[in-house]
């Protein structure tokens, strides 16, 4: 009968980076890995010969963290189209201007800043005309009253 085993491959590499029996624990160092799409083949042998395969797919990173603004994933455009990219590693000294990508206002700021605007003027607006009864107090006397 043959012994249980756990044999693990990295990308589609022929020979397997661990061959343990179960269970296995392996210390994965990325750091030699290029940056992109990789991905670790599991082959698990029990006693009786069954072979079981799990495929996990993962991004390495190791590089600087890149940003693009003006430009997205699978973006259909046409003329002239100008792009903002940075990068910065984890590794390097913190520097306060590359720290953020700047990026144009959302829409739903510049319409939350406009709704703000016209519910300042109606507010003021609805004010403007002070009612009778509360025109002589001295809240509204002339001389405190800015609007007359």
């Amino acid at each position: 009968m043959p012994d249980p085993r756990i044999r693990i491959y990295l990308d589609d590499t022929p020979d397997p980076v661990t061959d343990q029996r179960p269970p296995a624990e392996i210390a994965l160092d990325t750091k030699s890995l290029a940056d992109g799409e990789h991905g670790l083949r599991i082959e698990a042998q029990d006693a009786t010969g069954q072979v079981g395969v799990r495929r996990l797919r993962f991004q390495v990173r190791n590089g600087p963290g890149i940003t693009v603004t003006g430009l997205g994933d699978g973006a259909v455009v046409h003329g002239t189209v100008r792009l903002m990219v940075n990068a910065f590693g984890a590794e390097e000294p913190f520097e306060p201007h590359r720290a953020e990508s700047p990026s144009p206002m959302p829409v739903w700021v510049w319409v939350l800043s406009l709704l703000i605007v016209a519910w300042t003027a109606w507010y003021v607006a609805t004010l403007w005309n002070v009612p009778a009864d509360y025109a002589k107090t001295p809240t509204y006397s002339s001389s405190m009253n800015p609007f007359k």
